[in-house]
């Protein structure tokens, strides 16, 4: 038990776990470095204070979101594909569906770098980087064991299971209180025997045939995607945040008082208020005394400049697709496949690890099958109609109905279309038997 604290003390202090936390921050909308951005204003004495008195809006981007978002659903938005039909009814219950565990361990692969999918008799569960310590072995660096641990906060008991090779262990820790065994290490897999009415009596169980839990990575060192790019999104979110800070101050009058030398702090308080509530200025009585308005002008082409450069370089930062690109005019097949090129190479990395970890899974399931994947693209429609078309005498039939119900977006209709078909050769080819002979 004390392993396993030191474990999830040293596991939360890593690297590793400190990106994961603030790249999930970043997902949520939450730029961790631009709320602990302060302004700071030095006294006489050279002492740092905190700037109480200009603006300090903190404007925070959802680019980072826009990204993980666009390469996730652009390679599984639907969904993976195995030849044998049956496969995903095998993987995934009706609470916990194949297709949506996969698209949310790849969003936690993304964001922390790693993600890990538990093998659970008939579902994956999946966790984050941030709430499991992977425990790898020391020879051959492969995950032999794991601890999941979750606590709503510190007021509330401590939860933890170990995972290993021959079982499960189940672990509590109530504030205040030592750790203690919840329950006791069982197998993962319980064949179970009812011998009286609501009785259940356990009489066997056994194990999978290697680690029920494989880690998902974002790429091959397990970087999350903010790594590399975190800069760029705090000088965007940083640039946005001056600008509104410029204007609010910009929109501000200051006045200067002419030959108002007499006049002290607390005398110009009290003609500021003076002046928003009456709306009348006293300049005083001396000679060529008076109180002119000024107004300065926010600094926005050149902000405004740095804003577009610095979007401009996430794109190309996070390879993602600008649909701004494709959006004026007709834009042909070529031309939209090109601006597909950068989020391609990009998804052909990741794609490499999302099937080395579904044959992880169905290793464990002990299915034979192989995935594939539909990557979610705008098209040109009938330009794509008519490419498929004119290859319509080279290949079959099917082939035919199913990709142009995929260029169409009804994929899913293409077992009932085909079924129709094949009966209406089949009427067809009856009642061509009733014709004459001179008739057929």
């Amino acid at each position: 038990m004390d392993f396993i604290l030191q474990a999830i003390s040293h596991h939360k202090s890593s690297t590793a776990y400190c990106l994961a936390a603030d790249a999930k921050l970043y997902y949520e909308g939450e730029n961790p470095t631009i709320s602990r951005y302060e302004k700071i204003i030095y006294d006489f004495q050279g002492r740092a204070h905190r700037d109480i008195y200009t603006a300090n809006h903190k404007i925070k981007s959802q680019f980072f979101q826009f990204a993980v978002d666009q390469e996730n659903n652009y390679l599984l938005g639907n969904g993976v594909t195995f030849k044998n039909g049956t496969t995903k009814d095998k993987l995934g219950s009706k609470a916990a569906t194949f297709d949506s565990q996969i698209g949310l361990a790849a969003e936690y692969a993304l964001v922390g770098g790693v993600s890990f999918g538990f093998w659970n008799l008939d579902h994956i569960d999946v966790f984050e980087i941030t709430e499991f310590v992977p425990l790898e072995d020391e020879e051959n660096g492969a995950l032999t064991a794991g601890i999941r641990f979750w606590q709503i906060d510190d007021t509330k008991p401590l939860r933890c299971t170990l995972y290993e090779l021959d079982g499960f262990t189940e672990y509590i820790k109530r504030p205040s209180e030592d750790m203690k065994v919840l329950r006791e290490k069982r197998a993962y897999i319980l064949h179970t025997n009812r011998a009286e009415v609501d009785k259940t009596a356990i009489y066997t169980g056994q194990n999978y045939p290697g680690f029920p839990i494989v880690p998902l990575k974002n790429n091959r060192k397990g970087l999350s995607e903010l790594s590399g790019r975190r800069n760029t999104i705090d000088a965007l979110d940083l640039c946005r945040s001056n600008m509104v800070n410029n204007v609010d101050e910009g929109n501000l009058i200051y006045w200067v008082l002419t030959n108002c030398g007499g006049m002290d702090d607390l005398d110009d308080v009290k003609f500021f208020e003076r002046l928003k509530t009456l709306h009348v200025a006293h300049a005083g009585t001396e000679e060529g005394a008076g109180a002119e308005p000024h107004s300065i002008e926010a600094p926005f082409e050149g902000t405004s400049a740095t804003i577009d450069m610095l979007s401009r370089e996430l794109y190309e930062d996070f390879q993602a697709f600008d649909s701004s690109a494709v959006s004026a005019g007709n834009q042909t097949a070529t031309a939209i496949k090109a601006s597909y090129v950068p989020l391609d190479l990009k998804c052909d990395k990741f794609e490499r690890q999302v099937t080395a970890f579904i044959n992880g899974i169905l290793e464990l399931a002990g299915i034979d099958d192989e995935p594939s994947y539909t990557r979610n693209q705008i098209v040109n429609k009938q330009e794509e109609v008519q490419t498929v078309l004119m290859g319509a005498e080279y290949v079959t039939k099917e082939y035919i109905t199913r990709k142009l119900l995929t260029v169409l977006g009804d994929a899913d209709m293409a077992e009932g279309m085909l079924k129709e078909m094949e009966a209406e050769e089949v009427d067809r080819f009856d009642g061509a038997d009733l014709l004459p002979e001179e008739d057929k």
